[in-house]
């Protein structure tokens, strides 16, 4: 399995409005791809963000081969649709993973 891990850290003057954008919205656009098994959202705790809280996305899916489809079908659209809505108020990176079993 391959978890898709986007973290991000957004200011902490919209993060309680991206929280619910992204739990109504956000994710469930990106589960209804059809590409991902399950997601998980959390918060990052003990970190030294200034001015930032931090959250992890995981998104479970199946093979590479599926996450390749999802990042040229799909991704580019989602990712635009946070920057145009919070442009300035969040860095993100990504990391993909393998579940060893």
């Amino acid at each position: 399995m391959i978890i898709y891990s986007v973290t991000i850290s957004i200011d902490e003057d919209v993060h309680e409005e991206w929280v619910e954008w992204m739990k109504q919205v956000h994710i469930p656009d990106v589960m209804a791809t059809g590409f991902f098994l399950e997601n998980r959202f959390a918060k990052v705790l003990l970190t030294k963000d200034e001015g930032g809280v931090t959250y992890s996305v995981q998104y479970l899916c199946n093979s590479m081969a599926d996450l390749q489809k999802y990042q040229g079908s799909h991704a580019p659209r989602l990712q635009e649709d946070v920057k145009k809505r919070y442009d300035g108020k969040f860095v993100a990176f990504r990391t993909v993973l393998e579940t060893i079993d």
